[in-house]
């Protein structure tokens, strides 16, 4: 039986009190995820690490993301910490998915040098070979003299309450073959960085470089995130190419996540809804998760 997992993602407004309201609903009809945009460049954004910690504080069972981090603003030594810190205080309710980076022109005016892909690749490496070093809190001084990072004396720590989940938003095919060979999870793009159509082929570039590298394909949780408005009336769904937004009723939503769990492996599904009310996320909880959930796991 295949075991689903469930959640939204929201953008992280000035709107505290909204975003609390929002968690709460999830968390009280069983939703597991929340997941909150990282773009730190933006000013009408809250951080998205102090918006985590405040719904973390405002809820009891719910795991909370950043959806996904913006790594070249936040070194990893530093990530690893405040994500432990997070997970910590949480109860161990904290996820990390971690971006090499997107909107390079926004990221450059904070101060940060634009990377290649190339180079962006080889950071995320890094960073993760960094931060677990930093989790697994041994005592042992760390020594990482890399291309992009050093940490060189640090001791490290402190632990996580649990481990913590290390996804990538990868979309190209050598960031979703460097998923597969070391990541926890694949939070796939939202269509409009990755159309439908190249779902697919994804997959199978994380099922064989997870394979290669001596893992299991399932070693990787895979997370679609899909974007759109769960509507009164039957909609006219589009989802096969393109990077349209879903808009359909309960039903066809529900269709659509069952056919992504058992013809693509999917196990995760992070609605994106384009109008952030607690009535869409209600709907997605309560209409949508169930019919999924009986039809996909028995």
């Amino acid at each position: 039986m295949t075991r689903l997992a469930f959640g939204f993602s929201l953008v992280p407004t000035l709107d505290i009190g909204a975003h609390r309201e929002l968690a709460v609903a999830a968390e009280e009809h069983g939703l597991e995820f929340l997941g909150i945009q990282d773009h730190p460049y933006v000013p009408e954004y809250l951080d998205t690490f102090v918006l985590a910690g405040a719904l973390l504080a405002a809820t009891r069972r719910i795991h909370v993301f950043p959806d996904v981090t913006n790594l070249p603003l936040r070194p990893p030594a530093m990530l690893a910490k405040a994500a432990a810190s997070l997970d910590l205080v949480s109860g161990g309710r904290f996820e990390l998915a971690v971006g090499a980076g997107g909107y390079w022109d926004a990221i450059e005016r904070l101060g940060v040098r634009r990377r290649s892909r190339a180079e962006a690749n080889a950071a995320l490496e890094e960073a993760f070979e960094v931060m677990r070093a930093i989790w697994r809190a041994d005592r042992r001084p760390l020594h990482h003299r890399g291309v992009h990072y050093t940490v060189d004396g640090l001791v490290p720590g402190p632990a996580p309450a649990h481990p913590i989940e290390l996804w990538t938003g990868a979309q190209g095919p050598k960031a979703l073959a460097l998923t597969g060979r070391i990541a926890d999870g694949w939070a796939a793009p939202i269509p409009s960085y990755l159309p439908y159509e190249q779902w697919g082929p994804a997959h199978t570039i994380l099922d064989e470089a997870a394979t290669a590298a001596g893992r299991r394909p399932s070693d990787v949780r895979r997370i679609c995130q899909i974007v759109g408005t769960i509507t009164d009336a039957p909609g006219t769904l589009r989802v096969t190419t393109g990077a349209e937004p879903v808009r359909g009723d309960a039903a066809q939503w529900a269709e659509l996540l069952t056919r992504s769990a058992t013809e693509l492996p999917f196990t995760t599904f992070v609605f994106w809804p384009e109008h952030q009310t607690i009535d869409q996320v209600l709907r997605f909880a309560r209409d949508v998760v169930p019919a999924v959930r009986r039809t996909v796991e028995g």
